[in-house]
């Protein structure tokens, strides 16, 4: 695909919910996916009768419940992505596939859940499947008092602050820039709560080295996107369409272990990004924002690193003294991110990548942006990543 071919994949509507931390909302997990994915719709100026594909959230909704409630008429293409975190955006290549060989003409991608006031990820454990990646963490991980996303995540953590002097300022940098774009959004959870470096330093212990600042926000939240064609959006008139220039994927070696591996750090991204890259025809020095998705602080640090934006080990570094805030070298998560805006699994930052390159991002807006990375993470180490560019 070429942004020069008029077949070129694009996304043509984006959608969110209200991103709340309170009961209340009255909306199912169903509910909160459908509302997301209708206001999607409306934005990509089409109707749900129209849209012939879908691509069903990995969690909560089957193609049959999107198709009967949107009141989809013609389903001819449909699909779904595993992979935790880094299924939104590993979805876009998906969709971008079905569009441009002619599978489809419409691709709606919801996700959402009610992840504060319903089911909580660590109740919803003991109701889901038995894959390989849970009898690892049952049977090796769980003797030793892991279990929870926290206490894997630690161990990268841990291992990237002995190798490589990784500090704890550094987790706090990425935390105090994604709470700092917060208070310019007004969809983000924590705005009207600014947040100090020492603040984030003096938050308790959830297991080391991560405090409770390091740690994603639980929200019932939901968001979408539409994907089309170029050719397509300029016939609906569409004034904004955002090109996916590329999208690959990745898992580490092994996937569902992390202690094994014969390189530590490795992880999806680090197959993925290269390729998206070359298939793109850009490097990482060409993007003007980052959106990366930050389960955790230092999986930010992590993902800089294997996504190319700076050598292994100086992750650390490179997102001290605000280079990763507004104004900086590379804004990341310009609308708060997992940290501080909403847990929408991640599909909140395909939706402000493209408020970015629509130049609507209102006070968070990077001048004159014109191409954006936007990651996936999944799992034990699952990579994602996009590269979207305005036409």
């Amino acid at each position: 695909m070429t942004v020069d071919g008029q077949d070129v994949a694009c996304i043509i509507g984006v959608g969110e919910t209200d991103y709340c931390r309170k009961p209340g909302s009255g909306l199912s997990d169903l509910g909160v996916v459908l509302q997301a994915a209708r206001r999607a719709i409306a934005d990509a100026g089409t109707d749900p009768r129209e849209v012939d594909g879908a691509i069903a959230p990995y969690i909560n909704a089957s193609m049959e419940e999107l198709q009967d409630n949107l009141g989809m008429r013609r389903v001819s293409y449909s699909g779904q992505v595993n992979m935790g975190g880094a299924s939104p955006v590993a979805s876009l290549q998906h969709a971008s596939l079905a569009v441009t060989s002619g599978a489809a003409r419409f691709v709606v991608l919801p996700v959402g859940w009610n992840g504060y006031s319903g089911l909580r990820p660590r109740d919803a454990a003991s109701q889901v499947a038995i894959t390989t990646f849970r009898k690892t963490v049952r049977d090796y991980y769980r003797p030793y008092g892991t279990v929870a996303p926290p206490q894997v995540y630690a161990l990268m953590a841990r291992r990237h602050m002995i190798e490589f002097g990784t500090a704890a300022e550094s987790f706090g940098a990425v935390a105090v820039a994604c709470r700092k774009h917060a208070q310019l959004n007004p969809r983000a959870v924590m705005r009207g709560r600014p947040m100090t470096l020492q603040d984030h330093l003096d938050s308790p212990w959830v297991t080391e080295p991560y405090r409770r600042f390091d740690c994603c926000l639980e929200t019932d939240s939901a968001a979408a996107v539409v994907v089309s064609t170029l050719a397509t959006a300029r016939r609906l008139g569409v004034s904004s369409p955002v090109v996916i220039a590329a999208v690959a994927e990745g898992r580490a070696e092994p996937a569902s272990d992390v202690v094994n591996r014969e390189d530590f750090f490795r992880i999806g991204l680090t197959d993925a990004a290269p390729r998206a890259y070359q298939a793109a025809g850009i490097g990482p020095e060409d993007a003007d924002f980052a959106q990366v998705y930050d389960c955790f602080t230092f999986e930010v640090i992590q993902q800089l690193e294997e996504a190319g934006f700076c050598p292994r080990g100086e992750g650390g570094r490179f997102v001290r003294d605000g280079a990763i805030e507004l104004g900086g070298r590379l804004p990341v998560n310009t609308h708060g991110g997992l940290l501080s805006q909403a847990h929408a699994l991640g599909m909140n930052h395909v939706v402000e990548a493209v408020r970015q390159l629509r130049w609507s991002a209102g006070a968070a807006q990077v001048d004159g942006a014109q191409v954006g990375i936007v990651t996936g993470w999944g799992d034990m180490g699952d990579g994602s990543i996009a590269v979207l560019r305005r036409p």
